[in-house]
């Protein structure tokens, strides 16, 4: 298995550049984490945990956040590989990063730590109401098949299900500018 956690990727645009995300991104990752998603946020505690299974030989989980040439945090993604199977446990751009095609970056990155990781395939699930991250993952070969009711607490929000087999074809897709979770 090829490990990506030490890869460094280049800009994607305006100076922006995707690393391996450390503990010392939790604080960052937090405010743009309560500022896209007020009602269901992630607290440091369930990062903490994230990260303490990033770091070793057996490691399932994988994490990246995305810096603008000022250092500042713009955007982050999360995947659980265990046995085969893969989930895609988050992904968020900032705002001002809509449409840049940093999403379409991330989820890449995560695309490609699965197939290194050997995943037949991987899961997600997504915010009903988030059109944007759906037409995201759908660009990337992810269809829907199921519904989690009242997923995302406390808000009660349901979550859609989307999976992609990874014998879908191309883990890539170019020109894709959607952003979201």
């Amino acid at each position: 298995m090829t490990d990506l956690t030490d890869l460094s990727v280049g800009p994607v645009r305006s100076g922006v550049s995707v690393r391996e995300m450390r503990w010392w991104d939790i604080a960052p990752v937090l405010e743009l984490e309560r500022e896209l998603f007020p009602e269901d946020a992630w607290s440091a505690g369930m990062f903490w945990s994230e990260l303490a299974d990033s770091r070793h030989a057996g490691a399932t989980r994988w994490y990246t956040v995305a810096e603008d040439a000022d250092g500042r945090v713009v955007g982050y993604a999360g995947l659980m590989a265990i046995s085969g199977e893969g989930d895609v446990q988050t992904i968020a751009v900032a705002q001002d990063q809509w449409g840049t095609g940093l999403g379409a970056r991330l989820l890449q990155r995560l695309l490609d730590q699965a197939e290194a990781a050997r995943c037949t395939e991987l899961l997600l699930e997504v915010r009903v109401d988030n059109e944007r991250a759906q037409r995201l993952y759908a660009r990337f070969g992810f269809e829907p098949v199921g519904f989690r009711r009242n997923y995302y607490q406390p808000s009660g929000v349901d979550a859609l299900v989307m999976r992609r087999t990874m014998s879908d074809g191309p883990m890539t897709h170019e020109g894709s500018t959607d952003d979201g979770r």
